[in-house]
């Protein structure tokens, strides 16, 4: 008979085994459409470091607004701006405080044709095209920064009879993907690859011509009992969410790495 010590590590492991997954949970997140595919790979990852999983749903930052003060069942938003984590927070429907800013948006003029937009975007002054593509700057920040380069460039009044809107990023470069429209404002991080856009052509609107997109995400009170919705804005600070986030051309949040997100 083998010793009764033989069997003590493996019993432990196998208590520690059942005691992670019993604490497993599932977190139901808003996504804006823009991070698509870092949280793609993000929720991969958390699962793979935590044992909780996310079930995610895409779409416009302004109508996830509209479906919670609706009653939506989502336990975090990853918004595309700062103003709708706060607004839900003052009307009680997020956990005050606990919004932060996980990424910086980078908007890009692009076209599915190669050559066709230049690397500085005076196509938008030559012209040619009759279609111009942009995500409904009522619903979303990045629709709403390409209308401040094109009021910076005093071009708004010029081409909005040439707007074609989409609902949200992800209608917008399918407009522009299909040839519906010749080109558009899109998130850079649905066109980048290896650091640079991988097809078609595009200009990468400098920072200064349009407000900042601080991409701001919060804990909502569906979540706050949930112990996978606080673990999953704690882990998109980590160090491994950050490099996801960088590789898909957004820039980084300033806090501190590892910050706890849900306040005591």
């Amino acid at each position: 008979m083998l010793p009764t010590t033989f069997f003590r590590p493996a019993i432990a492991l196998t208590l520690l085994l059942l005691s992670q997954t019993s604490i497993a949970a599932t977190v139901l997140v808003a996504v804006a459409a823009n991070f698509s595919k870092p949280m793609t790979e993000i929720a991969a990852e958390f699962e793979k470091a935590t044992g909780h999983s996310a079930k995610l749903s895409f779409g416009s930052s302004g109508k996830f607004v509209s479906q919670l003060e609706n009653g939506a069942p989502f336990e975090v938003l990853l918004s595309a701006d700062e103003k709708s984590p706060q607004k839900l927070e003052q009307a009680g429907l997020a956990v005050p405080n606990s919004h932060f800013t996980y990424a910086l948006g980078k908007l890009v003029l692009w076209s599915a044709t190669p050559g066709y937009v230049d690397d500085q975007g005076k196509i938008l002054t030559t012209g040619g095209f009759k279609h111009l593509a942009l995500a409904d700057p009522k619903l979303a920040p990045y629709g709403a920064a390409a209308v401040d380069v094109l009021k910076g460039l005093n071009l708004q009044d010029k081409l909005s009879p040439l707007f074609v809107l989409g609902e949200n990023i992800a209608q917008t470069h399918q407009f522009i993907s299909t040839g519906n429209a010749e080109l558009g404002f899109v998130a850079l991080s649905q066109v980048i690859e290896n650091g640079k856009i991988a097809a078609g052509s595009g200009w990468i609107i400098p920072d200064d011509l349009h407000a900042p997109i601080r991409q701001d995400a919060v804990l909502l009170t569906k979540g706050a009992e949930n112990p996978a919705a606080p673990a999953l804005l704690d882990y998109l600070k980590s160090a491994p969410a950050l490099t996801i986030i960088e590789k898909y051309g957004y820039g980084l949040p300033t806090h501190k790495r590892g910050a706890h997100a849900n306040p005591s």
